[in-house]
């Protein structure tokens, strides 16, 4: 078997990707361009590829492909409906990231609630050493204890992070986007009561045409002023232009973005450019990327194509 991956580097490089010579000669490239993908895969039986696109122009001339493993839980990546004409089958990995993206989801809040950039910065630029008390509350934060957190899409890691806001004190109550996800465990209450209630808002649901710009400008003008924003979902969700226009307006206390409407960010993003920047965290879609979660990721690829070699469906799209 010819197998190739077309974009190793997002699964780094403490990663070991040698389990997959088990099934032939493996071509491993840290990125590919779009137009670098025709060659590299025309002669391919399986391709692996985060988020390099599959589609007919892409796959044209890759006569021998019979799998391609997608190196996520979404999609969107590859054209089904042409590889499905082609007999091409598609697997992809889900559930491997949980317990990294709510890990990720509460290191957000707190750097933002606690507003521990301006604390670490007090200190080490000298100002903490010619202060003449032992502390410094200039940036008052408060305990989520008692608050409300409002969830957006309760799947698997929208319900692991009610659980644990639960442990600490929360009351819990979501929004369901696709409207099918019912939890007897929490209230389920309509967009517009979620955001006027809401202390914490945070969003973990999938990009479709249901959330697609579901959080605008008006829609943050009904969050409290000491609301905060946490998108761990998809970037497309939350409209950017109008964030930084309710964060430059105060009408919330902060945000934290793990995704974007494009990534890499662009350069004129209005996000690089609001007034406050301290009310603002972004990372760069790093949230699903633990050591574990990126382990388990590839583990869980080389399931499928151990599968499908034995022509069990484990995992197909």
């Amino acid at each position: 078997m010819n197998i190739c991956i077309l974009d190793a580097k997002t699964l780094g490089d403490d990663v070991d990707l040698s389990i997959f010579n088990k099934f032939g000669n493996v071509a491993v490239y840290k990125t590919t361009a779009p137009d670098e993908t025709l060659e590299r895969v025309k002669d391919m039986d399986i391709v692996i590829s985060n988020k390099v696109l599959m589609n007919e122009k892409s796959l044209a001339n890759a006569d021998r492909l019979k799998l391609i493993c997608i190196a996520a839980t979404g999609t969107n990546n590859v054209d089904l409906e042409y590889t499905k004409s082609r007999g091409i089958a598609v697997t992809n990995v889900s559930g491997y990231s949980t317990n990294s993206v709510v890990q990720h989801t509460f290191a957000m809040l707190f750097y933002l609630l606690e507003q521990l950039s301006y604390y670490d910065s007090f200190v080490k630029s000298g100002e903490y050493a010619k202060s003449d008390i032992f502390t410094n509350i200039s940036r008052p934060f408060w305990e989520i204890k008692g608050k409300t957190w409002g969830i957006i899409g309760l799947g698997t890691i929208g319900k692991a992070v009610a659980s644990i806001a639960s442990t600490f004190g929360c009351k819990v109550i979501y929004y369901s986007t696709s409207g099918r996800n019912n939890s007897p465990d929490y209230p389920q209450v309509e967009l517009d009561e979620l955001l006027k209630t809401s202390d914490i808002v945070s969003i973990h649901a999938p990009l479709n045409d249901k959330t697609r710009n579901l959080i605008t400008y008006e829609k943050l003008k009904l969050m409290k002023n000491t609301g905060i924003l946490l998108n761990l979902g998809r970037g497309f969700i939350v409209n950017e232009a109008g964030l930084a226009r309710a964060l430059d307006e105060g009408l919330i206390l902060g945000a934290a973005l793990d995704v974007l409407e494009n990534e890499p960010i662009k350069e004129n993003n209005p996000l690089l450019k609001i007034k406050n920047p301290d009310r603002l965290l972004i990372t760069p879609h790093i949230a699903w990327a633990s050591v574990e979660a990126r382990k388990k990721l590839v583990y869980e690829i080389y399931l499928n194509i151990e599968a499908f070699l034995k022509g069990e469906a484990r995992n197909r799209v």
